[in-house]
């Protein structure tokens, strides 16, 4: 007899685990199918090592300009990239093992293998899925598993949460081989630092590393094929980061994209075609491919049971319930945008419309922040100035530059923009974006208060603490109505 399950969920991302932890909550019997590493590809490789890593850049960056805080350092201040690496990879072990007793904690059954959905739901009759051996090995560093963790075998379920993840996307002919060109896998643990370094693509991944490997003294290129870096955020705010990579020394190429790679011993030279079809030679020691993620949807029996899928990703309605009775996906195989909090929210949403929960709301995709980790940091939120206007919405726009802000001049951080945009009629928050020190850590404030549908008026009348950067927020908004105090 195949063991029965109220809800299975394969895969333990953050969109996975949320999903199990939430179902146990609420009385349902929950298990969670796994086939390499608890945690997912946020916790293990990326969302928090990464941030370890731009930690250690930060720090370096710090001591090497200690000068400029009135402090001496003796002697160079030297990176020991072995140690970065092992900090990150001990950062990331240390989540995998909390997700591992949060199973335990909340009585959720671990299934370690590879699951296919064999049978959808049908009538009084589950789902079933069976669980062979895993093909792939545990990535490390892997925590100890659970002792509640189950293997092969065929199992049940009245609900299955599709929660695979995504991989990097690969261009043919210019496909990662672990050496020479990188993904973001290998640009985390690298043997040694390169000393020169091209990245294809300019998303939240790619300017993520070469922010990292800049401030450690790589010389980096970063090739673009849009118009702008970081090409979903507000065209101001692209503007105003290129320029301050620029001023750090990294080099930026928009409107080109990258055709061809010869690789020699140890480089690559990538062929480079411009805007105007002149094709340009640049040799690195290595190239980071980040031009993209896909969704694991393969190999899962979706198409044997007619679940849609959509270019690489399933499709799912507001609720996250596929076209299959049953079948439900979250996060990245869900489709854009591919956060982690996006997943993590979608597991909720999931989960308690599963249960019969009343007043769940389906997902608002313009209210998810996005937030890119270099430096300086970029953070937004709704509609970008451009979005707004093609929208045909009167708009008022509010700037305050961290110029202007006591805190930043303090910090020695006064490089930086906060931007927000208001419907003109209604006062309605319909998007803010940032660029500047610690913006990923203020955006939340806009983002409450786009959920809680504040006005302008509401934002003017709000306190905000001195000195802080977070009153470059109110001044924006102040700026928005001609108003602004300190500018």
């Amino acid at each position: 007899m195949a063991e029965a399950y109220d809800v299975i969920i394969i895969g333990s991302g953050p969109g996975g685990y949320v999903a199990a932890i939430r179902a146990a909550q609420l009385g349902l019997k929950t298990a969670i199918v796994e086939r390499e590493h608890l945690a997912g590809i946020c916790s293990n490789w990326g969302c928090i090592p990464t941030k370890a890593l731009l930690r250690s850049a930060e720090i370096f960056h710090y001591a090497e300009h200690a000068k400029n805080y009135g402090l001496k350092v003796e002697g160079k201040v030297t990176p020991d990239l072995k140690a970065i690496v092992e900090r990150s990879r001990g950062i990331a072990q240390r989540m995998n093992g909390g997700v591992g007793f949060l199973m335990k904690k909340n009585k959720v059954d671990v299934i370690w293998g590879e699951a296919k959905l064999t049978k959808a739901a049908s009538g009084d009759k589950p789902a079933e899925i069976v669980v062979s051996k895993s093909s792939k090995k545990p990535m490390e560093p892997q925590a100890p598993l659970p002792k509640n963790t189950k293997g092969e075998g065929t199992y049940t379920a009245k609900h299955i949460i599709v929660a695979t993840g995504a991989r990097p996307r690969a261009l043919p002919g210019i496909e990662p081989d672990g050496k020479l060109i990188w993904t973001y896998f290998e640009a985390m643990v690298p043997p040694e630092m390169p000393k020169s370094l091209l990245v294809m693509g300019s998303g939240a991944i790619g300017i993520e590393f070469a922010s990292f490997y800049r401030t450690m003294g790589v010389d980096v290129t970063v090739v673009e094929l849009l118009p702008a870096v970081m090409p979903v955020e507000d065209a101001e705010i692209s503007a105003f980061a290129k320029k301050q990579f620029e001023k750090q020394g990294m080099k930026i190429i928009l409107e080109a994209k990258v055709t061809k790679v010869e690789k020699a011993a140890n480089s690559i030279t990538a062929h480079v075609e411009m805007k105007d079809g002149k094709v340009e030679k640049i040799t690195a020691d290595r190239l980071i491919s980040a031009v993209g993620v896909q969704g694991n949807v393969e190999n899962l029996g979706l198409e044997a049971l007619g679940v849609k899928t959509d270019r690489g990703t399933v499709v799912i309605d507001g609720y996250c319930k596929t076209n299959v009775p049953g079948i439900y996906a979250i996060g990245d195989v869900a489709g854009p945008p591919m956060l982690a909090h996006k997943a993590e929210h979608e597991a909720v949403i999931c989960v308690e419309q599963i249960a019969g929960l009343p007043n769940v709301h389906p997902m608002d995709k313009l209210k998810i922040p996005g937030c890119t980790y270099c430096s300086p940091q970029v953070a937004s939120v709704g509609l970008t100035e451009a979005k707004a206007k093609a929208e045909g919405r009167d708009i008022r726009v509010g700037r305050f530059p961290f110029v202007a802000n006591g805190k930043a001049i303090a910090l020695g951080e006064d490089q930086g923009l906060v931007k927000t945009i208001f419907d003109k009629k209604t006062g309605q928050l319909l998007g803010a974006h940032m660029v500047g020190a610690e913006v990923t850590e203020l955006i939340q404030g806009f983002v409450v208060a786009m959920n809680l549908e504040t006005t302008e008026e509401e934002l003017m009348h709000s306190i905000f603490p001195h000195p802080t950067l977070s009153e470059m927020m109110k001044e924006s908004v102040l700026d928005a109505y001609g108003r602004a105090l300190n500018a």
